[in-house]
Formats: structure tokens, C-alpha cells, sequence
């Protein structure tokens, strides 16, 4: 990615109405979903056609495991990408609202006639979606295809459905299980286009995304998106309450095996583990890559048009838990020009994308109900070693396009011919799912102090009511310029403490503010962070 904006790959997010979604708290040791169900699935042969695969439903039956994956990448890592199948020409130059009237038959729901809680939805080829993806089912430790017919697809006319039939390959697939009643069937989770995927909880409404990697972003030379080739949808036994699904990356610089053991629920919880064999070295790679927009706030990034609405984003905040158990918040920014930060550490213990206002009166959007979307929370389950957590924030005026990017960036990147295993627990929770006994920043404002001419930034931080002003110490720095005044006082709306920080930047463009609240010499609350740039008040 250049600092061209990041469009958003889930059209589907527009084209299928959102829904919501719930969970039983995942356990982490869990290291395998066992698939012991015995009745047989309800799916479509491979369309026995000259041009596509000749070979029967039984004929393509293969034995398979985790460890099929990792050996496809492995292989896949020693020779030259081969680009993926494209959907015809005719599907391509469909426009959005021919395409957005193709839906898959609910009917042909995989597994959806079943005791199995799970059921399985298809996209179709077409318009945005060029490249093909192969999707198999596992059942009883036996993969085989799913095959596609003119029964799959409802669709705008005779010749389109005849395309997609023939294709007899998809662009995505999506999960349906039910999380907010017991008679329904949500859509929680959503696999398409590239390597983007975005799940919900209870009650949420789709977001932000996640991908499985990213490489070169905000480079030069533009960004690599590495895509899905394949995937398969192990069958969970009637009485599960979670779904594994694999997946095959391929991409000119790098292959990969990925498990997603998927636990839908009140919070819907995903645990990734991914298998990386690079076939050149990668100096800019981010691990666990999560992709969101902001486009203002009424308090720190006010919109440059008139805009009814005080709030415009999916996520509004950085959240980072060092190595050394330090709590870093960074408020985002619609910056004028790229921005590009870097937060530096080693063995990290977890970094998000956070949707922290939840009511309606912060947004006051009646459409997109910006206060149901998701937060997203990686958690490392192994060692990432050091590196930097880096955030791009990239200069925007459509909510339509997403324009933030939070990843992991190991320090010397990925060597050609070596093996890289990452493992992590992501949490598509409301607001950051850990510490939440312990105070947060609620709220961060700048202006011009009062009476005066320098700049001043604001920080509310929540659970801080037994606090004596007294005994509170604020550590404050800026890169550029100097502080001119701190101070706090009891917050009785949030039972908590406001800080007040002036500042002058002393002719400087920007500066890196910080600010820590210490008791006794030591933390009591998240560091606030924050790039302060001239004119973008």
C-alpha cells in the first residue's frame, strides 16, 4: 500500500444485510476441535464438465490434517507464485448493484438441514471478487471439494447463474451459527477477498478487519496483499460450540498454513495459528495485520466539513500491552499527510484496534451505528520476540474507505528459506478484553488553553475515584518544544481525574506527547500517547 486509501474488501458488508452475534469463553488450551460427527453432509459434486473437474464427489476425497496445509505451503514456497484463477470477464465488469443481487441460496446452506450448529454460506465470483477460491469440507478426517450448481446462486438472470455454475469455484465464504437467539442462524464471521477476514459478537455489527498478512505497507514500492488460494471447513460434531476452518496464503513473497479455531459467542473469540515459509526476504512484514477507518471525533480530530454527526470511525483507539506490562493508548488521527508510528518492544502481550463509546449519542448515525462495531484484541499465545507494534494512519474523506492499519513488525522482518510460526487469540470484544478493573482513557481533547495562546491536550481516565490529588504525580514529555503546565483534577462524571497539558511546540511541526499518571513511582493508569501535528486541530 502506497498512502493511496485501503479500500474496503468486504463489499459484502453492504451487500448483505449486517447482522449480529455471542460465546462461551474460549479456552486457550485448546489446541485442536475434534470432528466426530457421522452424518453425512448435504453438498454439491464437482460439476462434471470437460472444462473443470472431471472427477467425482468420491474421487476427490483425500486424507487430511493441519498438517496438510503446512506441507501445501511448504511446497508451494519452492517454486514461483502462480496467479490465481479469475472469474470470467463477464462477472468482473458486473457493477455493484448487478452484483449485490446474486445471493446464495439459504437452502443450500452446507450443513444447514443437520444437528450441527454450524452452517456454511458461499460468495460468488464477480465485480470486485476476480479471483477464484477452492473451498473443501472435512469430514471424519476426509477433505473433498465443494462443487457449485445452478441451484447455489440466486441471481438477475439466466446468464449470469450459468457463468457461476460453470465457474464451479467461489470468492469467499461466510458462518452462520446462532449467537444472539437460539432459533436463528447469525452471520458472525466473513472470509473474502484477499486475506481479509471480520467476525462480530453478541449484538455487534461488522467493522473493522483482520488479515492474515500483510507486507509492505506504506512502502514505495506499493503493497503486496498476499490471498487465500484455499480453504477447509472441518465439521464440528452437534454438540460443539466452535469450528476450525484452514486456510493456504500464497503471494509472490511469501506462503502460509493457517488454523482458525473460531468460537462465536459473546465475544467472539478467534485462535490463529500461522505457518510462513518466504520465498524472498521481507524486511517490512506485519503479523496479525488489523485494518480500520477514522475519520473524525468532535474532540481531537474535528471533521474539516460540516458533519451532524460528532463521531465518524470503527475504531477510535490504539491499545497496546507491553513485554514490561505497561498500557499504552493512542488515540487515532485522519491525518492531512501518511503518518507512520512505530512502539517498539519485545515479547509483546497484546495490541488492538478499540470502538471504546458504545452509546448512540457519541455517533448519532442511524445507519451505520458506529457504537455496535466491534474491538479487536490480539493476544501472542508464543514468543514474537522484538520488533515494534507500527500503525499507518492514512489521510481520508469517505467512511466507506478504510484508512488506519495496526500490526506487528518483527525486528529483522522474515528470511527467505526459514520457517516462522505465530500463534495468537483475537478477541472481537466491545472494548479491550483485559485489565478492566483497572482505569482507562475515556476521552482525549485538544485546543488553546484557556486565556491563553499554546496548545492544550485533555485526557479524561475513568475508575480513579479513591485517588488523593495529592499523592498523584504526572509524568509528562513532548519530543519537540517544551511543557508549560500539568495538572489534574477529580473528574465526579466518570468517577475518575482529568489532566490538563500545555504546551508550546516552539516553531515545531509536530511532537510526540506522552503522558503518565504515577502513585508512589509507578503507573496507576494507561500512558497516553499522541502525535500532534500543526494545523490539525
Amino acid at each position: 500500500m502506497s498512502a493511496s486509501l485501503l479500500t474496503s474488501a468486504f463489499i459484502s458488508t453492504y451487500i448483505y444485510a449486517e447482522s449480529d452475534a455471542s460465546t462461551e469463553l474460549l479456552n486457550t488450551e485448546s489446541s485442536q476441535v475434534t470432528t466426530t460427527e457421522t452424518t453425512p453432509l448435504k453438498a454439491k459434486p464437482i460439476p462434471e464438465t470437460p472444462e473443470k473437474n472431471n472427477t467425482s464427489n468420491t474421487q476427490t476425497r483425500s486424507t487430511f490434517s493441519q498438517q496438510t496445509v503446512i506441507d501445501l505451503a511448504k511446497q508451494l514456497a519452492q517454486s514461483p507464485m502462480k496467479t490465481a484463477d479469475k472469474a470470467p470477464q463477464a462477472l468482473i465488469d458486473m457493477d455493484y448493484d448487478t452484483y449485490r443481487q446474486i445471493n446464495f441460496q439459504q437452502n443450500q446452506a452446507v450443513w444447514g438441514n443437520t444437528p450441527t450448529k454450524f452452517s456454511v454460506q458461499l460468495f460468488a465470483p464477480g465485480f470486485l471478487y476476480k479471483d477464484l477460491v477452492s473451498i473443501n469440507v472435512v469430514e471424519n478426517g476426509q477433505s473433498f471439494p465443494l462443487g457449485m450448481s445452478s441451484d447455489s446462486f440466486s441471481t438477475p438472470n439466466d446468464e449470469i447463474n450459468k457463468l457461476i455454475s460453470e465457474v464451479g469455484k467461489y470468492a469467499g465464504l461466510r458462518l452462520h451459527y446462532p449467537i444472539n437467539r437460539n432459533n436463528y442462524n447469525d452471520e458472525f464471521i466473513v472470509f473474502q477477498g484477499a486475506s481479509y477476514f471480520r467476525a462480530i459478537s453478541k449484538g455487534q455489527n461488522y467493522g473493522l478487519s483482520a488479515r492474515g498478512l500483510a507486507v509492505d505497507v506504506a512502502q514505495p514500492k506499493g503493497e503486496e496483499f498476499p490471498m487465500f488460494k484455499q480453504f477447509w471447513i472441518e465439521r464440528p460434531a452437534s454438540s460443539q460450540d466452535a469450528i476450525v476452518v484452514h486456510a493456504l496464503l500464497d503471494s509472490k513473497s511469501v506462503t502460509g498454513a493457517y488454523r482458525f479455531g473460531i468460537y462465536p459467542g459473546k465475544t467472539t473469540r478467534v485462535e490463529v495459528k500461522t505457518t510462513l515459509f518466504p520465498r524472498v526476504d521481507l524486511p517490512h512484514v506485519g503479523i496479525a495485520p488489523l485494518t480500520s477507518m477514522f475519520m473524525h471525533n468532535s474532540s481531537l480530530d474535528a471533521s474539516d466539513v460540516p458533519d451532524y454527526r460528532p463521531s465518524v470511525h470503527d475504531s477510535e483507539g490504539l491499545q497496546m500491552l507491553t513485554g514490561q506490562n505497561e498500557m499504552l493508548w493512542r488515540p487515532l488521527n485522519n491525518p492531512k499527510t501518511l503518518q507512520i508510528s512505530a512502539f517498539a518492544d519485545q515479547t509483546p502481550k497484546g495490541f488492538g484496534l478499540i470502538q471504546r463509546h458504545r452509546v448512540f449519542y457519541d455517533y448519532q448515525d442511524l445507519e451505520a451505528n458506529y457504537q455496535t462495531r466491534p474491538s479487536a484484541w490480539i493476544k501472542p499465545m508464543n514468543d514474537w520476540g522484538t520488533g515494534h507494534v507500527e500503525l499507518v494512519e492514512i489521510p481520508s474523506t469517505a467512511e466507506s474507505n478504510d484508512n488506519v492499519v495496526a500490526y506487528w513488525q518483527p525486528k529483522d522482518g522474515l528470511k527467505k528459506d526459514q520457517t516462522y510460526t505465530f500463534q495468537y487469540l483475537m478477541s472481537w470484544s466491545n472494548d479491550t478484553p483485559v485489565a478492566l478493573d483497572q482505569p482507562r482513557v475515556v476521552r482525549s481533547a485538544q485546543g488553546t488553553k484557556l486565556f491563553g495562546e499554546h496548545p492544550e491536550v485533555v485526557i479524561d481516565f475513568n475508575k480513579m475515584s479513591d485517588i488523593n490529588l495529592d499523592e498523584l504525580t504526572i509524568d509528562a514529555s513532548v519530543s519537540e518544544g517544551e511543557i508549560i503546565e500539568t495538572h489534574a483534577v477529580k473528574h465526579p462524571y466518570n468517577k475518575g481525574i482529568r489532566v490538563y497539558m500545555t504546551f508550546d511546540p516552539n516553531s515545531a511541526d509536530q511532537s510526540e506527547l506522552r503522558v503518565q499518571l504515577k502513585k508512589d513511582g509507578e503507573p496507576i493508569a494507561p500512558t497516553w500517547l499522541y502525535r500532534w501535528i500543526e494545523g490539525e486541530q
